[in-house]
């Protein structure tokens, strides 16, 4: 094939019209380009059929209102240029036997994703009742967006999928991180103009600084102008072509224009463009895996302009539809009621003839049957998009040689992160091809640089030589830092899905970032737990560190503990919070999450000094019981209590403790029970959510009509949301953060807020009935050193020395 490199021109911004491209070639036979275009009008019929059709799939018949589906849903905008990407790609794989996964960013554009998937064989291997015939075409076009079938987008349920693009901006960081650690994978990565929009994705061109030639694969980014959003034009496709070519050189790419709507030429332009990029990737990978040096190449990527709705009608009722937002979603949605549109649609699905391409039992006829891949070369069948039957269980040290020696509970401080980032460097040490730790500039901070010691920081960009100074900068690194929490936790999400493990550390404010991101990859868990073909993927497994509490010096933006509100809102089936108080407890959840399959684990630890409680022994057995009593801090044994304390997190453990000690002092007789809790969802009933404890088992521990103190970590509402159910809910009364502070000590902030040692132990004076009059005393003087703990804060910035380095007394 020859090929020529021109500089793209200004030219147009139409999408219609004979083919305008930067690579010109004519690499397709007339056999060749008439067959992958008949290939192309089954995918749009099959689409359109999706979207419209509830019987009569091949048209047998003429079509009648009874044919169409009552509800009409889903997206025809986007459908037939994913479609016509897809088909392009398939010639690569057969003529190379290139490894290539798909990923649609415009997940609305579900039909020309699944369409292929369709004809290639890989939907109906695993949903057999869907086969390749008319009987099984009927089944596929009737669960589309209909009661009991599947979603309009790139969902689960659909073979090849690791990318829904329910929510745009994703598709990128995702196809990076199934790119790593996959030297021989391409992944197509398809951007709608609409997701080009999205802060996520724009910072997620990125991803080219973070791809090694040597050892990983490549992205191929596809930058699909169709014109429109729902009813907006969008931004790139009215920005002129020498700006976007002058844009996406900056950001390092080689862009390849394709640009009209003519079938022939468009055809002839996208096989060139696709096989000039496939080889050009081929080229820079061998080169740089020949010489051993890795270095920042100009990855190519496609600008694909075609019309919104290509092959649509161009006017319906005079309005414009084709290469128009009309186009977007459904064109036509009242056919049902108007039989002009009825008519309309019947010639455009006949349009695509149909009958020449499919044969008398509603089979694809072999001659188009030969375009697709064979086997696990099929996008909709390539291994990678069904991660878990690729991954491999980590090779795990035992985390019980990372923990620290605890002789008495509470008589020294040490920082809980710094030992996981000793073991963290260690699993990163036995797993250098299959695991990651991400981190958005912030992994040092968080104490846990001893990861670099194995694995440095992955840099590719140019280097200076005071960067030598940190010695943490390298091309063979594995570690991914970038301060975008979006692009970061949307590679490893691809890493994961795509049969990888990670984990992931960012500070407890900006986890917020994620929400979204979070909130859909629950999703997918939760639907691939229903779905038999999806293997297990490792876990998603997030540190959040630099915790309200220690962000006094920081201020007000950078105190929210709110995430762990927004992941009880998703399913008990996959996610999971943890709250470990102390070194050994956060090496015992950390070695479990890294462990598990199929779950979200947020695990809350602060990477500052604090008392430490547990040995490991001690540290495992809290840990598998997700909650316990601290008999070393309890009085109660062989009794009632008077009074449950009960605290999760690690500030909050700290001032229950310390409260505990001001009670006994000023009370001996007073009989306190203290509980820990480092499993939040231990406090939901076992009918709520698979960790929950037993109404029974609550009752013993928190008892069923005692005064409970909760200190807590987060927002002090969700433990009353996990727990209201729970007999004894009515005599809880829960301490958390109420978004009160600024720059404070972390003793004052801790007094803002309610949760600091001397409100917990005045609080408790109220609540137990001996101690409402008796306990006025006590009330006084717990003020007077409250009053004092701010005086002093105020006068020497910093908290009283008795305060600050307080330790259990008994």
């Amino acid at each position: 094939m020859t090929t020529s490199v021109p500089s793209a021109t200004k030219g147009s911004l139409s999408a219609f019209g004979p083919a305008r491209s930067t690579i010109e070639a004519n690499p397709l036979s007339k056999d060749e380009l008439q067959n992958i275009h008949a290939y192309w009008r089954a995918c749009n019929y099959l689409a359109l059929g999706m979207i419209y059709l509830r019987d009569n799939p091949l048209l047998r018949t003429p079509l009648k209102l009874e044919h169409i589906k009552k509800r009409l849903l889903g997206h025809w905008g986007a459908s037939p240029g994913l479609s016509f990407a897809y088909i392009h790609l398939n010639r690569m794989i057969k003529k190379y036997s290139q490894s290539i996964i798909f990923l649609a960013g415009p997940g609305h554009g579900a039909p020309g994703v699944l369409a292929p998937v369709y004809l290639e064989g890989s939907y109906s291997e695993i949903y057999p009742d869907k086969s390749e015939n008319a009987e099984g075409l009927l089944r596929f076009f009737k669960q589309f967006s209909f009661p009991g079938g599947i979603g309009s987008h790139c969902t689960p349920e659909t073979p090849g999928s690791v990318h829904e693009g329910g929510e745009l901006g994703y598709v990128l960081s995702h196809a990076c991180g199934a790119a790593f650690d996959n030297p021989d994978l391409i992944v197509a990565a398809v951007v709608g103009d609409g997701e080009a929009e999205t802060g996520p994705l724009a910072t997620s061109w990125h991803i080219n600084k973070f791809l090694n030639p040597i050892r990983d694969g490549a992205v191929l980014p596809i930058l699909h102008l169709n014109g429109y959003k729902i009813n907006n034009p969008t931004i790139l496709a009215r920005t002129s072509r020498e700006n976007i070519e002058n844009l996406f050189k900056g950001l390092g790419y080689e862009p390849c224009f394709v640009e009209g709507s003519d079938p022939d030429t468009m055809h002839q332009a996208m096989a060139a463009t696709v096989e000039y990029c496939v080889t050009k990737i081929h080229d820079i990978q061998k080169e740089a895996r020949t010489t051993g040096v890795a270095k920042f190449p100009r990855w190519p990527m496609i600008v694909l302009r075609t019309p919104k709705g290509w092959t649509a009608p161009a006017e319906i009722d005079g309005r414009k539809v084709e290469g128009f937002w009309r186009a977007h979603q459904v064109p036509m949605a009242d056919v049902s009621k108007n039989q002009a549109h009825l008519d309309i649609l019947e010639d455009w699905l006949r349009s695509y003839r149909h009958e020449e391409l499919f044969d008398e039992q509603g089979t694809l006829i072999p001659e188009l049957q030969a375009l697709s891949p064979e086997g696990h070369l099929r996008m909709g069948s390539n291994p990678h998009t069904n991660g878990g039957v690729l991954r491999k269980d980590l090779i795990m040290p035992d985390f019980r040689d990372y923990g620290i020696a605890v002789a008495q509970p509470g008589q020294f401080e040490a920082e809980n992160t710094r030992p996981l980032g000793v073991f963290l460097r260690d699993v990163m040490a036995k797993n250098m091809t299959n695991f990651r730790v991400f981190g958005p500039d912030e992994n040092t901070s968080n104490k846990l640089n001893d990861i670099y010691a194995v694995s440095k920081k992955f840099w590719i960009e140019e280097y200076f030589p005071e960067d030598d100074d940190g010695g943490e900068l390298s091309t063979d690194g594995r570690v991914i830092e970038m301060l975008s929490e979006h692009t970061l936790e949307g590679m490893l999400e691809g890493y994961l899905l795509t049969g990888r493990h990670g984990f992931f550390s960012t500070y407890e404010s900006f986890v917020h970032v994620i929400d979204s991101m979070f909130n859909q990859h629950a999703k997918w868990l939760d639907i691939c737990r229903h779905l038999s073909w999806r293997a297990d993927v490792a876990s998603l497994n997030l540190l959040i560190t630099s915790t309200v509490w220690r962000q006094d010096h920081n201020g007000f933006t950078h105190q929210d503990p709110g995430f762990l509100d927004v992941v009880c809102n998703k399913s008990a089936s996959v996610t999971r919070i943890y709250l470990p108080p102390d070194v050994n407890s956060l090496l015992s959840v950390a070695n479990h999450c890294l462990r598990s399959k199929n779950y979200v684990n947020v695990i809350v630890s602060d990477k500052q000094l604090h008392l430490q409680y547990m040995d490991m022994d001690a540290a495992i057995k809290h840990c598998t019981k997700g909650l316990s009593i601290w008999d070393w801090a309890s009085n109660d044994q062989g009794s009632d209590p008077d009074l449950v304390m009960a605290s999760a997190g690690d500030i909050p453990t700290q001032e229950a403790l310390a409260a505990t000690a001001l009670l006994r002092a000023e009370f001996p007789d007073l009989k306190i029970r203290f509980i820990n809790v480092v499993d939040l969802f231990k406090l939901q009933p076992d009918t709520e959510h698979p960790h929950g404890l037993s109404d029974r088992d609550f009752d013993s521990l928190f008892t069923l009509d005692k005064p409970i103190i909760f200190n807590f970590h987060g927002y002090p509402w969700l433990i009353h949301r996990l727990a209201y159910r729970r007999r004894n809910h009515g005599n809880m009364h829960v301490r958390g953060y109420k978004e009160k502070g600024n720059i404070n000590t972390p003793l004052e902030l801790a007094i803002n807020n309610e949760i600091d040692r001397f409100s917990l132990a005045i609080d408790a004076i109220h609540r137990v009935p001996q101690l409402q009059v008796a306990g006025g005393h006590a009330i006084d003087k717990f003020r007077d050193m409250q009053i004092e703990a701010r005086s002093y804060a105020y006068d020497h910035g910093t908290d009283k020395p008795e305060f600050s380095n307080w330790i259990w007394p008994y």
